[in-house]
Parts: structure tokens; C-alpha cells; sequence
């Protein structure tokens, strides 16, 4: 972790920047999207493929992707089921208009 990271850790900022495809991943993820993993035989996410609230596939979502946000602490799955937006995504994630 770098000392720029390890400080935002302790003060609890959240002005993190994040990339035109992880804002847009997040807000279909904010209005009730997941993204489902697509496992390879020995357990590992091969794939991910993104469904936003009406059941439409997001084709930019990539792994590249979808690490960054798991990383970043914005996506979590619980129990085995697909990844959900978490509080910390919600926060990075820029409020728009049709936002529900």
C-alpha cells in the first residue's frame, strides 16, 4: 500500500477517483444491478458478465474491471450469490439524475 493509500486509510477520506467505466458500472450497480462470476473448472472467476435491473448485459465490464472494484472495496458478494454494490460504492459513485 502506498503512503498516499495507507493515509487515506487512517483519516476515512473518500474523494477517490474512479474511471468513466467503474462510475458507470457502479451507477447500475446502485440501481439494483449485479455482477455474476463466470467460474473456470478448478473454482477460479474465469469471466464476469454484468446485468443491470432490467437484465441487460453490460459488455465493458471486464475482469480488469471488475478486480479494480473489488479491490477498491465497492462490490462484495455474500453467500455465494453475485456481487452487490457495497456503502463504500455507493460513496464513490457520483449522484445522477436518474439516480433511485
Amino acid at each position: 500500500m502506498t503512503l498516499r493509500g495507507l493515509f487515506r486509510l487512517l483519516i476515512g477520506t473518500t474523494d477517490m477517483d474512479i474511471s468513466r467505466q467503474e462510475q458507470r458500472v457502479l451507477h447500475a450497480l446502485a440501481q439494483g444491478g449485479e455482477i455474476r462470476p463466470l467460474r473456470c473448472p478448478r473454482g477460479r472467476i474465469a469471466a464476469v458478465e454484468c446485468v443491470n435491473r432490467e437484465g441487460w448485459l453490460m459488455p465493458q465490464v471486464g475482469l480488469e474491471l471488475f478486480r479494480r472494484l473489488k479491490r477498491r472495496r465497492a462490490i462484495r458478494s455474500e453467500a455465494g450469490r453475485p456481487y452487490r454494490i457495497t456503502r463504500r460504492g455507493l460513496e464513490l459513485v457520483r449522484s445522477q439524475p436518474d439516480n433511485r
